[in-house]
C-alpha cells in the first residue's frame, strides 16, 4: 500500500513546494488542495465576513471529493504527498465564520466523515510570522497581499490545538526560518533525507521527533 504523507503550514511558509520536491524525488503521486479553482477567495480576502461562509463550504466539498479519491489507492503508487490535511478545514472555519455559520458547517460536515484517509505522517512547517509574510509578499499573489499578521497568529494558534489532540498519525514540527529547498541543493537534500527517514521508521540522527504528549498538553 503506498506511503500517504501529509505537508501542512501557514499559507506562504513553503508547503505546495515541498510537496513538488517530493513529487520529483520519487515519483510520487502530488495531492494540492484547490485553492487557485475557489471562485471565492479573491472576494475573501476583500470582505472575509460577507465570503466566509461560501468559501469555507467550497473548500470543504472539493477537499471531501479528493478524500474519497485517496481512499482508491492506485496500485502503482509508492508515495502521495498532499499539501493540506482534510481535519485542518474546520482551523478556518473556526476563525472566519460566525457561530450560526458553524453550525451549519458542522452539519454538513457530520455527513462526511467517512472515507476520509488517514496519513502515515505529518510534517507541520514552521517559521515566524513576519517570515512567512515576507514569503507570501515574494511570490505575488495578488489575493494574498491583503494577508494580515493577526490572520496568521490565530491560524497557528488553532494548528496547534488540533496537534495537541490529534492522534491519527505522528505529527513532526519542521522549522523552516533557515531552510531553502527551493533553491539550495543541500537544503533540499536535507529536508528530503528527514521525510525519507520518517517513511522507512529509521529516522536520521537529530531529526525532529514527533510532536509529544508533553507537548500537547501545552495547548
Amino acid at each position: 500500500m503506498a506511503k500517504f504523507i501529509v505537508i501542512e503550514g501557514l499559507i506562504g511558509v513553503g508547503k505546495t513546494s515541498l510537496c513538488r520536491l517530493v513529487e520529483k524525488a520519487w515519483n510520487a503521486r502530488l495531492v494540492l488542495e484547490p485553492c487557485e479553482r475557489n471562485p471565492f477567495l479573491s472576494s475573501f480576502y476583500e470582505d472575509p465576513q460577507r465570503f466566509a461562509f461560501p468559501t469555507q463550504m467550497f473548500y470543504l466539498a472539493s477537499r471531501y471529493m479528493q478524500q474519497l479519491e485517496l481512499g482508491q489507492h492506485h496500485l502503482f503508487d509508492e508515495v502521495i504527498v498532499a499539501d493540506y490535511l482534510f481535519a485542518k478545514d474546520r482551523l478556518f472555519a473556526e476563525v472566519t465564520l460566525n457561530q450560526d455559520e458553524i453550525d451549519l458547517y458542522d452539519r454538513f460536515a457530520g455527513l462526511l466523515k467517512g472515507g476520509v484517509a488517514k496519513p502515515d505522517f505529518v510534517v507541520f512547517l514552521e517559521a515566524p510570522i513576519s517570515i512567512i509574510l515576507e514569503r507570501i509578499r515574494r511570490r505575488a499573489i495578488g489575493s494574498e497581499q491583503v494577508i494580515q499578521a493577526e490572520y496568521l497568529e490565530q491560524l497557528k494558534e488553532r494548528y496547534y490545538r488540533l496537534w495537541a489532540r490529534f492522534d491519527a498519525c505522528p505529527i513532526y514540527v519542521l522549522d523552516t526560518s533557515h531552510l531553502n529547498y527551493v533553491d539550495d541543493p543541500n537544503d533540499a537534500e536535507h529536508v528530503l533525507s528527514l521525510i525519507r527517514g520518517w517513511l522507512d521508521e529509521a529516522p536520521v540522527p537529530n531529526a525532529p521527533r514527533p510532536f509529544q504528549s508533553a507537548q500537547r498538553n501545552l495547548f
